[in-house]
């Protein structure tokens, strides 16, 4: 099993920028790639991005694109999430998860997922 825990999230104005991170602890060498999601009050999780863990490779949600940046640090054992522009409606709770081998990156279904942060929320003003 992987440990995941989010950090980063707070209150920032609309146009702002935040940087997530996630710090993976554990079976992290069984780890074949790692995603964002997040949730809003009311709706179902929803696919961020998501990235190969010892390759390269990232995949990203199309209404997202040029705004968030998934990047890892392998040797730190971290996954980040830059988001830039932000908008009221980014506002969630943003949630890492971790698959493993046999999993697709290209598959955002939170199934494809084995292991689950508790999240971190970001709130954004207008």
């Amino acid at each position: 099993q992987v440990q995941l825990v989010e950090s980063g999230g707070g209150l920032v104005q609309a146009g702002g920028s935040l940087r997530l991170s996630c710090a993976a602890s554990g079976r992290t060498f069984s780890i074949y790639k790692m995603g964002w999601f997040r949730q809003a009050p009311g709706k179902e999780r929803e696919f961020v991005a998501a990235i190969r863990w010892s390759r390269s490779g990232t995949y990203y949600a199309d209404s997202l694109k040029g705004r968030f940046t998934i990047s890892k640090d392998t040797a730190k054992n971290t996954l980040y999430l830059q988001m830039n522009s932000l908008k009221p409606e980014d506002t969630a709770t943003y949630y890492c998860a971790a698959g493993r081998p046999g999993s697709n990156l290209y598959n955002p279904q939170p199934t494809s997922y084995a292991d689950w942060g508790q999240g971190t929320h970001v709130t954004v003003s207008s």
